[in-house]
C-alpha cells in the first residue's frame, strides 16, 4: 500500500471509530482515548489528520452536510413527479442512515450542535425547505388533497422523521428506522395526496419496494 493510500485509509479508520463512539454515546461521553482504541491508531497517527477531537466532529458532520444535497440532486435529475421525487429521496436518506454509522454519527453531532447554540443554521430547516419545494410542485401538479399547505405538511414530516430516528437510534441503533417512517407514510399520505396516488405508494411499502 502506497503512503498516499495508507495515510487515508488510516483517516477513515479514525472516522469510522469516532463516528461509532459518538453514534454510541453522543460527543462529550466519547473520551479520545475510546476512540483511538477502537480505530488502532495512535495519538500521533491521530494528530497528523486531525487537530482536535472538535475537529474530528466537524468532519463527520461536514461528511453528513455535503451527502444530503447530492442526494436531493440525484432525486431530482430523475425527473419523476414531485410525490414520487419526495418519497423516494426520504426513503433512501433514511435507509442510508440505517445503514451507514458516519451519516448517523453527523446528524447527531449537527443536532447536539443546533441544541447547544440556537443561532446555528439548522439541517432540519434545510429538509423543511426541500420538502416543501417538492410539495408545492406537488400541489401544482394536482398530486396533494385540495387545501394541503405544502410548508406545514414539510415541518409535520420533518418532524416525524427526527421523532422516529430518536426512537430507532435509542432502540434499534436506526436499524429500524425505515419501517418507522413508512408507518409515518402510511398514515400520512392519505391525508396529504390523492386517492389515487397514496393508493400505488401504499402498495410499494406493502411489497416492500423501493421508488
Amino acid at each position: 500500500m502506497s503512503p498516499q493510500h495508507r495515510a487515508l485509509a488510516t483517516r477513515e479508520a479514525i472516522l469510522r471509530a469516532a463516528a461509532e463512539e459518538f453514534d454510541r454515546v453522543g460527543y462529550d461521553a466519547a473520551p479520545l482515548s475510546a476512540i483511538l482504541e477502537r480505530s488502532g491508531v495512535t495519538k500521533g497517527a491521530f494528530y497528523f489528520h486531525f487537530t482536535s477531537k472538535e475537529a474530528l466532529a466537524a468532519a463527520i458532520v461536514q461528511i453528513q452536510d455535503d451527502t444530503w444535497p447530492r442526494l436531493a440532486d440525484r432525486w431530482r435529475d430523475r425527473a419523476i413527479d414531485p410525490l414520487s421525487t419526495l418519497v423516494g429521496l426520504f426513503d433512501e436518506a433514511v435507509s442510508l442512515l440505517s445503514r451507514d454509522v458516519v451519516l448517523r454519527a453527523g446528524v447527531r453531532l449537527a443536532a447536539d450542535r443546533e441544541l447547544g447554540y440556537p443561532g446555528l443554521a439548522s439541517a432540519h430547516l434545510r429538509w423543511e425547505k426541500v420538502l416543501a419545494d417538492l410539495l408545492a410542485a406537488a400541489g401544482d401538479a394536482g398530486q396533494l388533497r385540495s387545501g394541503v399547505d405544502p410548508e406545514a405538511a414539510a415541518r409535520m414530516l420533518t418532524s416525524a422523521a427526527l421523532g422516529a430516528r430518536l426512537i430507532s437510534s435509542a432502540t434499534s441503533r436506526c436499524a429500524d428506522y425505515p419501517e418507522r417512517m413508512r408507518e409515518v407514510w402510511r398514515f400520512v399520505l392519505p391525508g396529504l395526496a390523492t386517492d389515487e396516488w397514496t393508493a400505488s405508494v401504499l402498495r410499494m411499502f406493502a411489497d416492500r419496494q423501493v421508488l
